[in-house]
């Protein structure tokens, strides 16, 4: 989740404790506790699954990055894809997970653009193979209560 998840329940619990005080204005706390509720409806909403998506989208990730550095011409991002370290899956705080996600998302961007004008089959089927985990990706992290 993005804003790490810390970070947003310290500033609820800074809003929750500025609102609990008479002096508030009600209109000023009527708003805090609204965005206090529409934020812990979103967090309910990813909280249960992130872990989940994350290990599976790394996993993924990891065997996508290994394909590639094989398919690579580029020396330098060859170079990133063959360095790049495996999923050890032996952390899963969502901290070390969504890390690790972000830096592999990265390389697998960079992988795709690679290999957009590649003609070899495999090098297609990987280009296809990350295309639609990102397409994935991005529908897993859509909310329930979004308007598209």
């Amino acid at each position: 989740m993005t804003p790490e998840v810390p970070s947003v329940l310290s500033e609820l619990a800074g809003l929750l404790l500025r609102n609990a005080d008479p002096d508030t204005p009600a209109g000023e706390r009527a708003n805090a506790l609204t965005l206090c509720a529409m934020i812990l409806a979103v967090a309910a909403e990813v909280w249960d699954d992130a872990a989940d998506i994350l290990v599976k989208e790394n996993r993924s990730f990891w065997s996508l990055i290994q394909t590639g550095a094989r398919l690579v011409a580029d020396p330098a991002l060859a170079a990133d894809l063959a360095a790049f370290p495996a999923f050890a899956e032996d952390d899963y705080r969502l901290s070390a997970l969504g890390a690790y996600n972000s830096r592999a998302r990265g390389l697998i961007i960079r992988l795709h653009a690679a290999l957009e004008d590649d003609v070899r089959d495999e090098a297609d089927t990987v280009y296809r193979t990350i295309w639609a985990l990102l397409v994935a990706s991005t529908e897993r992290r859509k909310l329930s209560m979004a308007p598209v």
